[in-house]
């Protein structure tokens, strides 16, 4: 494997930094081009750390990228540097032939660099909110810091050859206090790496020969992703990105969790439970959390349920005390949406804004909310037979047979308030005026698949392929003939993976099968195409916005494996 370093960043499971070519605007910053050392912590004023450049002669010189798992490999026409994240604190560098150099000319107020014993140099990247210790081991480290009173004015750190024209060095992340130690051998490093990405590849769903090379890449972005457990972070943790979107999000951690469920389901139980660990005292889920603060402005769908679900059909690892230990946090989350989303008092909980339902910006939301979306009813129903069927499994008959009703009144409720002839449909609440719009995201009642009425359910599907939503590459977000569709616009145009499964699913439930293999067809050729990128641009398969998401990776290793093996 040898993946773009402009769009998938090197790294490995546990760390929180990684290296990413930069070029143009990141994050909505101007970068200058080049190659960076990155954290992914969530304080981080500044995720850029220091530039990387390779040098001869004290200049730099240019060089070509090659990209592995266990390898970053720059080369020059007069030599080569080697850098492998040996652990998740510690990254090993070997070179030969020419220099390496990391400098921070960011202005900070308190960047600073501090010599240590032994030659070695402690880098204050507070920026960054990262200390590194850099610890020449067989090389010359020369440091340029000029103090200018308060603080290093720029730093520029050489790591140069010996006589020999070779070096090797190890710069380690450290928090209050480091110690001397002894490393590894570089290759023994190498080695280990490998081994452990193998093992972990080895745990992912199978897909077919012709999706092998793609099912490698999104393995290894589904490992990189993963962060070791650190300030509130209390499991390992597999982030959407280590691009920009370095949080875990409280309804992407399903569809994680769902990939994992099939052959590594101790680390798919952690990503499943992990938000749940935040849960507060009303049964809210934050919106997203890092290793530094949860993020409470909004929250996601109630997709729980569903997910639980399938990764209970996937493995027997969820036994009895697993089920127990989710089984009053799901009630208390399914509880929430009627206690604290039902402004108008009529049994249909609503969204506050788009970023509840995860659908940002859809058009659903161009009205202004709080929001009846018969999604969010549809999944609750789920989730309500969902814990109908662990309160039967923990012997919990009469809680068991509560939920059962729940969830039939639910829907009966939804069929009675939301449909408009044959389609059920979005409505402000309170006033209940029907919502115009061309979303895909009203047809994700499919998911109820054969709880629906026939005539809803069959005008659903018909509507659907009617409806200008589905195009070569898959399922738009928004009707490519509706006036507010975006190529680029989020969830006004482009294709997702959370809704591409959400449909997949329902259709295969609802009997159309051909139908869902078409768009798992669709969906995996456009990611073996152009990678696994946050959305898709829905008429040219491009990979929009952050080009190494874990939801997308995670959602093509499962279709890939249910529909397509």
């Amino acid at each position: 494997m040898n993946f773009n370093l402009e769009q998938v960043p090197f790294s490995r499971c546990g760390s929180y930094m990684a290296f990413s070519w930069l070029s143009g605007r990141f994050r909505g910053v101007n970068a200058k081009e080049g190659l960076y050392l990155r954290t992914v912590h969530g304080d981080a004023v500044s995720k850029e750390v220091m530039r990387v450049e390779l040098t001869d002669g004290g200049r730099p010189i240019p060089f070509e990228i090659k990209a592995m798992p266990e390898l970053l490999r720059l080369e020059a026409a007069n030599g080569y540097v080697e850098i492998c994240i040996a652990t998740p604190t510690v990254i090993r560098i070997r070179g030969r032939g020419v220099g390496l150099r990391f400098s921070s000319s960011e202005e900070s107020m308190f960047n600073n660099a501090i010599p240590f014993k032994e030659y070695q140099w402690i880098i204050n990247a507070f920026n960054s909110r990262v200390q590194l210790m850099f610890i020449p081991l067989k090389a010359r480290l020369c440091m340029d810091a000029p103090w200018d009173g308060s603080k290093c004015s720029f730093v520029k750190v050489d790591i140069l050859p010996d006589d020999t024209g070779y070096f090797e060095c190890a710069i380690e992340e450290f928090y209050s206090s480091w110690y001397q130690h002894t490393y590894d051998y570089f290759d023994e490093s190498i080695k280990s790496v490998k081994e452990e990405f193998k093992a972990f590849l080895g745990k992912m769903p199978d897909v077919p020969d012709e999706f092998s090379q793609a099912g490698e890449l999104a393995a290894y972005i589904d490992w990189s992703c993963i962060v070791e457990p650190n300030g509130l972070i209390t499991r390992p943790a597999m982030l959407m990105s280590k691009n920009w979107m370095t949080n875990v999000w409280s309804w992407d951690h399903c569809f994680n969790a769902i990939a994992l469920s099939y052959k590594y389901p101790e680390l798919a139980w952690d990503q499943f439970m992990i938000m749940f660990d935040y849960q507060d005292d009303n049964g809210a889920l934050p919106d997203s959390i890092n290793d530094r603060l949860p993020i409470w402005n909004f929250c996601k769908p109630p997709i729980h349920g569903w997910a639980l679900k399938k990764m209970m059909d996937n493995t027997d690892y969820i036994d009895r005390a697993k089920l127990v230990q989710v089984y009053e946090p799901l009630c208390d989350w399914t509880n929430w949406w009627f206690n604290y989303r039902d402004d108008d008092d009529d049994g249909i909980p609503q969204y506050n804004h788009g970023n509840d339902s995860g659908w940002d910006n859809s058009t659903v939301f161009a009205e202004r909310p709080p929001i009846e979306s018969p999604d969010l009813a549809a999944f609750l129903i789920i989730q309500m037979e969902t814990l109908s069927d662990v309160a039967d499994k923990l012997g919990r008959k009469a809680q068991s047979r509560v939920w059962k009703q729940r969830a039939s009144e639910l829907l009966n409720r939804l069929l009675e308030h939301s449909l408009r002839g044959n389609r059920l449909v979005a409505l402000q609440s309170g006033v209940h005026k029907p919502i115009s719009s061309q979303s895909l995201l009203p047809f994700m009642p499919i998911i109820l698949a054969g709880r629906l009425p026939q005539n809803v359910l069959t005008a659903t599907i018909t509507d659907l392929k009617q409806s200008g939503i589905i195009t070569e590459h898959g399922l738009a977000t928004e009707s490519i003939d509706s006036p507010s569709y975006e190529a680029d616009g989020y969830w006004r145009g482009p294709i997702w993976a959370p809704s591409t499964m959400l449909m997949v699913d329902g259709l295969k439930e609802a009997g159309e099968e051909a139908m869902a293999q078409d768009i798992c067809r669709k969906f995996a050729y456009m990611c073996a195409a152009g990678g696994f990128a946050e959305n898709f641009d829905a008429l040219t398969g491009e990979g929009l916005r952050d080009k190494a998401y874990t939801w997308t990776s995670s959602v093509f290793l499962i279709l890939a494996h249910e529909y397509l093996l």
